[in-house]
């Protein structure tokens, strides 16, 4: 029906439909306004053109969502750390540049348990002193490295000791660490090739997988490391120890994660030899600091050999 001025009217309720509506599409016939809200009715070639325009619509709504998910997956790519990242990241959260600080150091086995208070200063890879504090049977000992030289001093007998390549091996003071442990004569990120092999669940954390085999030219003593390191924020779970023929010689677990010298880092590191299964050697620590400046004074022979 058609109104005054070219309106229309809804054929049910009598409702006015302004004919300006009807001007925007001519080939379309509004029949009732259901209430004021006009209902359309399409004629076929209208109907049929419209569904080819949704055909075309959905089409390129997949194209646009293949084309998100193949940048996603590619920046995913993109951003996943390489296995020299990984490592770098863990030597620089454990020990920076520099470092000084207080640690306690328990060693375990089946027929005693001794506990070591022993304070460190170090600036990697070049120089590392350790002195221990107590017990006092052993306080006053102290182990000094420069380069690729280490020294032990025992004050009983006021004797310095200089101790080989060949035997940065052996055990530090009884324990499960070696001297090699303890000093860090090796340079990790560049001494070794690290290779990221995947993820694996590591108590529930998803972690990956870092496998770092020693360069032909590097002078290091473990054949190959094994780092665990979480996902989520690099924290470095737990490192394997292997020789040069590919046995497991002991495995480093690093829990209770908490901040301290101005960082969340673990200070409860265990290791434990696999062929020692009762043993393990524990090292708390308890106070340290980050890249401060160290003095010289301390990465000499004169300094390891004076006992306060």
């Amino acid at each position: 029906m058609t109104g005054m001025g070219g309106a229309r009217t809804c054929h049910f309720c009598g409702a006015r439909i302004g004919a300006a509506v009807f001007a925007h599409d001519r080939d379309r016939e509004r029949y009732c306004c259901e209430g004021g809200y006009p209902k359309e009715r399409e004629f076929p070639a209208v109907r049929d053109a419209a569904k080819e325009e949704n055909v075309k619509l959905v089409r390129a709504r997949v194209l646009v969502a293949c084309a998100l998910l193949f940048a996603a997956a590619a920046a995913a790519e993109a951003a996943e750390p390489t296995g020299r990242e990984l490592v770098a990241h863990v030597e620089r959260l454990l020990w920076g540049k520099t470092n000084q600080g207080l640690a306690e150091m328990t060693v375990v086995t089946p027929r005693w348990t001794r506990t070591l208070e022993l304070r460190f200063w170090m600036e990697r890879p070049k120089q590392t002193f350790i002195r221990i504090l107590a017990p006092p049977k052993e306080a006053g000992i102290g182990s000094l490295r420069i380069k690729a030289e280490m020294w032990n001093y025992l004050p009983a007998v006021e004797r310095t000791i200089k101790i080989p390549p060949s035997m940065m091996l052996q055990p530090w003071m009884g324990s499960d660490m070696t001297n090699d442990d303890l000093v860090k004569e090796s340079s990790v990120v560049e001494d070794y090739t690290h290779t990221l092999v995947g993820t694996e669940d590591v108590g529930g954390a998803k972690a990956y997988r870092v496998e770092s085999i020693p360069k032909p030219e590097a002078a290091v003593v473990w054949g190959k490391l094994v780092y665990r390191i979480r996902v989520t924020d690099r924290m470095p779970l737990a490192q394997e120890y292997y020789d040069e023929r590919g046995a497991l010689i002991k495995a480093m677990r690093f829990t209770d994660v908490r901040r301290l010298g101005g960082r969340e880092i673990p200070t409860r590191w265990e290791m434990q030899p696999v062929k020692k299964p009762q043993n393990r050697t524990v090292f708390v620590l308890k106070e340290i600091s980050f890249d401060a400046p160290v003095d010289p004074g301390i990465f000499t022979l004169r300094n390891l050999q004076k006992v306060k």
